[in-house]
C-alpha cells in the first residue's frame, strides 16, 4: 500500500498565540508517527517551518513546494526529503495538492485562505474528491465558519459546499478523522 500523504497550509508567520505553534508541531509530528509523507510550502518560518521540523525530527518525509520568487522570503527548506521549486502560485498549489490524499488547513493569512478556497473550489467543481480539514484551534477559524454560512444563507453555494469540510478542534482530532478517511 502506497504511503499516503497529508497536504497542510499554514501560515508563513506564527501568529499571536501560541496555540498555534503548539498545534503544528504535534501535527507534524503525528505526521511522522502515523508514517504520513508531510506535503506543504517549503518554507522555513513561521507555522510552515514548525511543522515541517516536527515532522523531520520524528522521522517523517517532508514533501515542500515553493515558488522561485518566495525562495528568499519564506527561507526555501532545502533540507526535506523532497523539495521542488515551480515558477508560480498556481503551479506550486496545483502540485501541492496532486501530490496529496487529503488537505489540512491550520491558521494562517490570505495565502492560506487562497489555498483552502482553491482546494475547496475544486472539490466543489468535481476536479478531486480529497478530504479537506480545517483544524480550528481556539476558535481561529470560527469567523470563516460563520462566512461560508452566510456563503450558502444568501444563496450563493448549495449547503452541500459545507459537506466538504471537516472541522476539528485539536492536532489528534485531525488525526482521527484523517485515520477515517485515509485507512
Amino acid at each position: 500500500m502506497p504511503q499516503k500523504s497529508v497536504c497542510v497550509y499554514c501560515g508563513s508567520r506564527n501568529g499571536t498565540n501560541p496555540a498555534y505553534s503548539q498545534a503544528a508541531n504535534q501535527f507534524g509530528q503525528l505526521l511522522a508517527k502515523e508514517g504520513w509523507r508531510l506535503v506543504y510550502g517549503a518554507g522555513d518560518v513561521g507555522l510552515m517551518g514548525e511543522v515541517a521540523r516536527a515532522a523531520q525530527s520524528t522521522g517523517g518525509e517532508t514533501f515542500g513546494v515553493i515558488p522561485v520568487h518566495l525562495l528568499q522570503r519564506e527561507v526555501g527548506k532545502t533540507d526535506l526529503t523532497r523539495f521542488i521549486v515551480t515558477e508560480t502560485m498556481h503551479e506550486r498549489k496545483k502540485v501541492m495538492i496532486m501530490n496529496a490524499d487529503a488537505v489540512v488547513v491550520l491558521p494562517g493569512g490570505a495565502g492560506s485562505l487562497d489555498e483552502l478556497f482553491e482546494a475547496l473550489t475544486w472539490r466543489q467543481l468535481g476536479l478531486h474528491d480529497k478530504p479537506i480539514l480545517v483544524l480550528n484551534i481556539d476558535g481561529y477559524w470560527d469567523a470563516l465558519r460563520t462566512l461560508l454560512q452566510q456563503v450558502i444563507d444568501r444563496n450563493f453555494a448549495d449547503a452541500s459546499l459545507l459537506d466538504f469540510i471537516t472541522w476539528v478542534d485539536s492536532p489528534n482530532d485531525a488525526m482521527s478523522a484523517l485515520r477515517q478517511v485515509l485507512d
